[in-house]
């Protein structure tokens, strides 16, 4: 006979024992949360929630949810790394690359002199010497048509042979619409029949020194590719002006200096801002005197400079005053200054004709005066007087200092354009 404690106890006992083995947490389901915290703290999306149902996962699940988890991380990381590489800069040059081309030109040059014979006449005479020689810059196209714009020291009148290289290594062979060597601009034309992409230009009144600015080319043309190399820095200055130059009279004016680096082959290309458009070209360096290459001072001419160039070249061919000065001239010869009793003083002008209706004849200029300067400036060649004369507007005085029958005299010319008869 069962003794009645036992038989009360016993089946009481059982029963706390198993509701007490029932209620105790796996080991798998302690670390799941004491992982869940650390994972959340990663930066994932996963919550970690202490429910009965979520606590209760099955081992291979909890491997699943953890592999998810570091690839969420991952993907996470490496898209934010890639958010942050992709800048404004990154963004312009995506803008304008595909427009700049880099420029290869054959062009004819004398190369001092020979003695030639001529058998017709018997005698030797003086040849010049011509030799081709390669040389390479760069350019952007400005119109789906093909239009280029480029410095005229890469590409002027004496250019045999043009071929432009595109980024997509594409060539086509190009001809010159149009130079202007005082402001050192030229407009090509690619032969081709297709569409082109093309840059935007931007307000080179508006830039900021300071700003970011990037200059875009070929250096050295050291890649086949045509694939242009960048270079970043700052707008260092904005209005440099640099007077005409007798041995180099172009004239630069309201040039934009950048520190973005610029070398041999980056002429004629794009400098740019952080909005991937063009605000000048890259046109020249200056050294110092300490080196030939970069010292952090380029050089570029305003984009607003340049269109107003291009839509002359693009009508006439050339460029045009603002204004008429009312005579024409003629660079004056060792002869000419020995009939005019003239010692020294080699490329003055000698004034052939006068318009009645010009300022020039207003200030009392006459056929047969010798212009000896013109503003401060003594005339050293028909070039340079025309550089000089690009100093002044319409509306403007200009001085000019004259030689007549032994005498100077100094006039002033008030600049308008022609008097139509």
């Amino acid at each position: 006979m069962k003794h009645p404690v036992y038989s009360t106890v016993l089946p009481l006992l059982f029963l706390l024992l198993g509701a007490g083995c029932t209620d105790a947490p796996r080991q798998s389901d302690t670390l799941m949360q004491q992982r869940n915290p650390v994972t959340q703290a990663a930066g994932t999306t996963i919550s970690s929630s202490s429910s009965p149902q979520s606590s209760s996962a099955a081992p291979d699940e909890d491997e699943d949810v953890r592999a998810g988890q570091s690839v969420s991380v991952r993907q996470t990381t490496t898209s934010s790394i890639d958010n942050s590489r992709r800048t404004a800069i990154t963004r312009a040059v995506e803008n304008v690359s595909p427009a700049v081309v880099s420029i290869t030109v054959t062009e004819v040059v004398q190369k001092g002199r020979r003695v030639g014979f001529d058998q017709y006449y018997n005698r030797f005479f003086s040849v010049p010497i011509e030799r081709e020689v390669n040389s390479m810059g760069s350019g952007f196209i400005i119109s789906e048509e093909g239009l280029v714009v480029t410095n005229q020291h890469v590409a002027g009148t004496n250019a045999r042979k043009v071929v432009i290289s595109l980024p997509d290594g594409e060539q086509y062979d190009a001809e010159v619409l149009g130079t202007d060597e005082l402001a050192d601009i030229t407009l090509l034309k690619m032969e081709a029949d297709r569409m082109f992409p093309t840059v935007e230009f931007g307000n080179s009144d508006s830039v900021i020194v300071g700003e970011w600015s990037l200059a875009v080319g070929n250096p050295f043309g050291l890649f086949e590719s045509a694939q242009p190399s960048v270079t970043v820095g700052v707008v260092s200055a904005v209005n440099r002006d640099f007077r005409p130059n007798p041995n180099e009279p172009r004239v630069y004016v309201d040039m934009i200096q950048t520190d973005a680096a610029i070398n041999r082959g980056n002429s004629g290309g794009p400098l740019v801002d952080s909005e991937g458009k063009v605000i000048g070209i890259n046109t020249f360096i200056f050294t110092g005197g300490t080196s030939g290459g970069f010292v952090g001072l380029g050089f570029a001419i305003p984009s607003n400079r340049v269109q107003k160039i291009i839509r002359q070249l693009v009508s006439s061919g050339e460029v045009q005053l603002p204004f008429d000065p009312g005579f024409t001239t003629v660079e004056m010869t060792y002869k000419l200054m020995a009939e005019y009793n003239l010692r020294g003083f080699p490329g003055l002008l000698l004034v052939q004709s006068v318009n009645r209706d010009g300022p020039a004849y207003e200030a009392g200029i006459m056929p047969g005066d010798i212009i000896l300067r013109i503003g401060d400036e003594r005339v050293q060649s028909k070039m340079h007087a025309q550089a000089l004369f690009r100093e002044y507007t319409e509306g403007d005085s200009m001085r000019v200092e004259l030689f007549r029958k032994g005498n100077h005299y100094e006039t002033k010319m008030y600049l308008r354009k022609k008097v139509k008869e």
